[in-house]
């Protein structure tokens, strides 16, 4: 809580500084997709606050659920098809090419799971897995007009290994303003360390955890469903919500530390757009 709580404030100095953009006109934001927000208004500051409730696996691999509330918006500046943005522990830019590209790139700060993420114990004696730094890199292309259906890439790497994010969306009764409701269906891989950081157990691990030594193969890791859904209360209330189902693939599955053969989560929330 204290954690969110600085961001919060954070936001809030933000907000003090760049001031308040006029809500009065029509918001039109980068790409007309639910996922991806736009708090400005053509070219300026813009800036969103607010809050989300998520119900979500523990950990990964996890077969106890938890509830966590999370800081929502963030602070954006947007000439002609760029933004640069600054969003929780992410900042970033992302642009728009030819009306049919969409690049992004942000470096974020991924935290790594511990010992008490499981309130069953089943983390004990696993220490805390590592965190550090990350890139993302995504690139969506759009197949039809106003960004129907699209194409979309991700990869993130840093400190903790890489992870390749392929698959498909499209979006359902979506408006100009960023409305509606966007679904997507992904295959992700990933490398030996980020497997084995999820996944694996060392020997010192076991040891001390009493878990069988387990290595896990890079490669294939799972296939997912998402769902983003956008909407406007009124000109400055936004409320928005997401469900996400990930099932791993065989080599994830089966090691000790997979409680279930899933990760699950969804989550609502709402942001005031200054």
């Amino acid at each position: 809580m204290k954690k969110i709580a600085i961001q919060v404030a954070t936001l809030f100095g933000a907000l003090l500084y760049v001031g308040s953009i006029n809500a009065s006109e029509p918001r039109t934001p980068l790409v007309p997709l639910p996922s991806i927000d736009d708090f400005t208004n053509g070219d300026g500051w813009g800036v969103g606050l607010g809050l989300s409730v998520e119900y979500e696996s523990a950990y990964e691999g996890a077969d106890e659920f938890e509830v966590e509330v999370d800081p929502a918006g963030g602070v954006q500046w947007r000439t002609g098809e760029h933004i640069f943005f600054w969003a929780g522990e992410a900042i970033g830019w992302r642009t728009l090419m030819k009306d049919s590209w969409l690049f992004q790139a942000s470096l974020g700060y991924e935290e790594g799971r511990e010992e008490g993420d499981s309130e069953d114990g089943r983390l004990d004696g696993l220490g805390e897995s590592s965190s550090g730094g990350e890139m993302l890199v995504e690139v969506r292309r759009a197949l039809g007009a106003d960004w129907r259906y699209f194409l979309d890439g991700r990869i993130s790497a840093g400190a903790i290994g890489t992870l390749g994010i392929f698959g498909v969306g499209t979006c359902l009764g979506c408006q100009p303003n960023g409305t509606g409701w966007e679904v997507g269906a992904v295959a992700t891989f990933h490398d030996s360390e980020l497997a084995n950081r999820d996944f694996g157990v060392t020997a010192q691990q076991s040891t001390d955890s009493g878990i069988p030594e387990t290595d896990v193969d890079s490669g294939y890791r799972s296939f997912g469903v998402n769902v983003n859904y956008r909407h406007y209360l009124n000109k400055n209330w936004q409320l928005f919500g997401e469900a996400l189902y990930e099932h791993y693939g065989s080599d994830v599955s089966d090691s000790p530390l997979s409680r279930n053969n899933y990760e699950a989560e969804i989550g609502v929330g709402f942001t005031y757009v200054f």
